[in-house]
């Protein structure tokens, strides 16, 4: 049952994770993503809205051109209908995925069947979509063969014959090979810190008014180039990734 309060909005996702019903609301928020799984808040103010509604309030023209997907909370993909209803009090969604498209390339990911609007999917994708953690990798299982590491950066083509299956399992242990002012340096993550190429640069102890920039080129996550902040993280290539570290000293 819907309390009787009436907010602003009503954000759907803390109703799931509370274990509460939605409350009255002049907005119901859910996260929407196109072509893509980079979320964005979207506000309905129906909390029963059709297929085409959804669409339609994130933008979508033609909507008849869009394909329409919920994320449910196991994560398998449901399909909506343009003039089909989903009913956000009762279905266990909060997440939202069109696709500009005619045809949707299904695909499973440790045997929960999804399905997708494009012709190929980021490595990146599938582990954001599998929530997977960094201890643990994506494979392809590939026929009367060894599966294949999915690195993030790799682009999947989804259009051969059959349906691509994926799992993950334990992430092996892999090199990368840095450059950090102009010296190799091998690290076993794709996830390089800041603080971890300073080290590389100057090992310490420093005092505290040392400081030092970072500057990198030739990354794997976007952008591909820029500076490096403290606490920043920055995804390598195999090979290949330049950083720059210069010392400053304020005293």
């Amino acid at each position: 049952m819907i309390a009787n309060t009436q907010l602003e909005y009503e954000d759907v996702g803390g109703a799931l994770r509370e274990g509460r019903p939605l409350r009255l609301a002049r907005a119901y928020r859910i996260q929407y993503a196109q072509d893509n799984l980079n979320f964005r808040a979207l506000d309905l103010t129906d909390p029963v809205p059709l297929g085409r509604q959804i669409l339609e309030a994130a933008g979508a023209k033609p909507v008849d051109a869009f394909s329409l997907f919920a994320i449910l909370w196991n994560g398998d993909f449901e399909e909506i209908r343009l003039d089909e209803q989903f009913d956000l009090r009762k279905r266990g969604a909060k997440r939202f995925v069109g696709f500009d498209t005619d045809r949707n390339y299904k695909l499973t990911l440790d045997a929960r069947q999804l399905e997708w609007g494009k012709p190929a999917i980021k490595g990146a994708y599938l582990y954001k979509l599998g929530d997977v953690p960094k201890n643990r990798a994506v494979f392809l299982k590939a026929h009367e063969s060894e599966p294949r590491l999915i690195e993030r950066h790799d682009l999947i083509d989804l259009t051969t014959p059959g349906i691509e299956h994926f799992v993950t399992g334990p992430k092996p242990v892999t090199d990368y090979e840095i450059i950090v002012n102009a010296r190799p340096r091998i690290v076993h993550e794709e996830d390089v810190t800041f603080e971890q190429v300073v080290a590389f640069a100057f090992p310490g102890p420093h005092g505290p008014n040392i400081m030092f920039s970072v500057t990198y080129r030739h990354a794997a996550s976007k952008p591909h180039a820029g500076e490096l902040g403290a606490g920043g993280v920055v995804e390598v290539k195999k090979k290949g990734t330049i950083f720059n570290v210069t010392k400053t000293d304020k005293s």
